[in-house]
């Protein structure tokens, strides 16, 4: 076979890509659950027949599965080769959610289906998206005081849902007998596998033009290159240890903050990450699983350097020493419902927190790293049914080398969004009292942190039952050189005229509700960057004309005074108070 050209490289690259985002759109366009359809809690990819690594992601999917289902297809695979799975025939799809067999939390459901080609498994397509309920001790599975993984729901291990094409009665039986609003979830099922078999079908009309061959050795020929890529971006970072920390608020069951202890060691062209440090596994569902331990690391280096191409080769140069004996290794039966939510996005803002150090120009300060989880789960009586809620939250992400932070995006593992209020409202006995930016709680800085989101909701009906697995409501997001953290994440529980703040400020399970009773969020601003009292007057000046901070919080926070008006910067006055400072 000739020489694969350039051109022809790309081409097959882009459309392998755009197989996995045609994946994205039809799981998303055809499931039932707002969280997946309006929120996009999901992800489609491409991974080898032969060890499960990633060929492909689809770039509308949550980053933090990149290392998740690259290391649950490769477990599946060895299940197969070694009895303790059924094996495969064209038509199968295996469903799997055990976060120890390399996944996440039990709400992150996983598909994984063979492609045949001439009798022989080519690839394996895989996807996986958040069930809003899973069975469990709470509605949603975000239970904040599991003590063990079977208090937190439902957990398969690699069984065939569907075989020869067909959804097998006998196990689908078995899930709807485990999980609330059973019967919903036929529709989210039925997305999840026709996002794989259009998968099939645009993969099959990649290989027909072509060729298998071609096809392979351009895998490999990108996988070598994203590889080299990564290798020459390390390269250019000083050799040397760099060193940072980030903090869970809690474990949900014992009221202490865990840590993250990281020691980052370039050398050459690799970066080694060392976790040993790390609290111990801890007894509340804080604790990490390793597969989503390492694809925390993944994506947070993919945030740094974007530009590499996604698949396994762009991980061969990150080298992550297993973190044995801490909390980020979870073992059976540590309860994990917070690991990829939460505490992979405090693993990747301890990256970010060592990197910034050695590359302050392309790292940012922390982001909120938060995903909001807050869990609703009751009965509609206008309506007859029960429902299961579940709201995600967006939050400020930190400032830069080059500008202020992005305002309300999504969390740092994906590009999941809050669903539209309209929508939520409209499948939940919910009113959306109030849905606005959070004022203020960007961190200061040469450039600012992006401002979290503030919202309240009310139960208009029926009785009903909040969780909240959430963090940075202890700690709010890391500033960067020189810049202030972002503000605190905010719970607030009304209930008979009563406010009730959890005792864990961010974590709390089962809260009673019925109709009036509200509940109001407000998610953190991003990290500064850079000293504050080095920040432009007038972008201070901005900011209070547009109601971002008040005049106070202008001098308090930037060293900038303005008129009493506020309409305008009293240059002497500043001079002088950030002379002082």
């Amino acid at each position: 076979m000739e020489k694969l050209d350039t051109i022809t490289l790309s081409v097959i690259q882009a459309a392998l890509q755009q197989v996995c985002d045609e994946m994205d759109l039809t799981f998303s366009r055809a499931a039932f659950s707002p969280v997946i359809a309006e929120a996009n809690d999901r992800s489609d990819g491409i991974y080898s027949a032969v060890d499960g690594s990633l060929i492909a992601q689809g770039s509308q999917g949550l980053p933090v599965f990149v290392g998740v289902m690259q290391y649950s297809t490769k477990t599946v695979i060895e299940m197969i080769a070694d009895g303790r799975c059924l094996p495969p025939e064209p038509g199968d799809i295996y469903i799997v959610n055990d976060p120890y067999l390399g996944g996440t939390h039990l709400m992150d459901v996983r598909f994984a289906m063979p492609v045949y080609r001439d009798g022989k498994i080519f690839c394996w397509l895989s996807n996986t998206g958040h069930w809003p309920d899973i069975g469990g001790s709470v509605p949603g599975g975000f239970s904040a005081s599991a003590t063990a993984v079977e208090q937190e729901g439902l957990r398969l291990p690699p069984v065939k849902l569907f075989k020869k094409g067909v959804l097998d009665p006998e196990i689908y039986a078995i899930i709807c007998s485990n999980i609330r609003v059973a019967d919903q979830r036929i529709g989210d099922i039925r997305a999840q596998a026709a996002a794989l078999l259009i998968g099939q079908d645009r993969l099959f009309g990649i290989l027909d033009r072509y060729g298998d061959e071609t096809v392979v050795e351009a895998i490999a020929e990108l996988r070598r290159r994203a590889a080299e890529q990564m290798r020459a971006n390390i390269s250019a970072i000083p050799d040397g240890i760099y060193r940072s920390q980030a903090f869970v608020d809690s474990d949900g069951v014992v009221n202490e903050p865990l840590t993250i202890a990281l020691t980052v060691e370039k050398q050459g062209d690799t970066l080694s990450f060392d976790f040993s440090g790390s609290s111990k596994p801890c007894a509340g569902p804080m604790n990490s699983v390793l597969a989503t331990t390492l694809s925390s690391v993944y994506l947070a280096m993919r945030h740094i350097f974007p530009d590499v191409p996604i698949s396994a080769g762009a991980f061969e140069p990150l080298i992550v020493k297993r973190p044995e004996g801490t909390f980020l290794d979870a073992k059976y039966p540590r309860p994990v419902s917070g690991c990829a939510a939460e505490v992979s996005q405090r693993i990747a803002e301890a990256v970010f927190a060592a990197m910034v150090q050695a590359l302050p120009d392309k790292v940012t300060a922390a982001p909120a790293g938060s995903s909001g989880n807050f869990a609703l789960g009751g009965n509609d009586p206008a309506r007859g049914r029960d429902y299961v809620m579940y709201q995600i939250s967006g939050g400020g992400y930190g400032g830069n080398a080059g500008h202020d932070g992005l305002t309300n995006g999504c969390s740092t593992i994906g590009i999941s969004k809050s669903p539209p209020v309209e929508i939520m409202e409209q499948a939940f006995p919910v009113l959306y009292r109030h849905y606005a930016l959070r004022e203020g709680s960007g961190g200061a800085g040469k450039h600012r942190g992006g401002f979290g989101l503030a919202y309240e909701v009310e139960i208009l009906r029926g009785d009903a039952r909040a969780s909240f697995v959430m963090d940075h409501g202890r700690f709010g997001p890391q500033g960067a050189l020189g810049g202030k953290d972002g503000a605190v994440n905010t719970v607030t529980v009304f209930r008979d005229g009563k406010e009730h703040v959890p005792p864990h400020l961010s974590k709390e399970q089962d809260i009673a509700l019925k109709a009036g009773d509200r509940v109001r969020v407000g998610t953190p601003g991003g990290g500064g960057y850079g000293d504050p009292l080095a920040r432009d007057p007038e972008l201070v000046l901005r900011d209070v004309r547009l109601g971002y901070y008040t005049p106070e919080q202008a001098g308090e926070k930037f060293g900038v005074s303005l008129s009493k008006d506020g309409l305008a910067i009293d240059r002497a006055a500043t001079d002088e108070k950030r002379a002082h400072r």
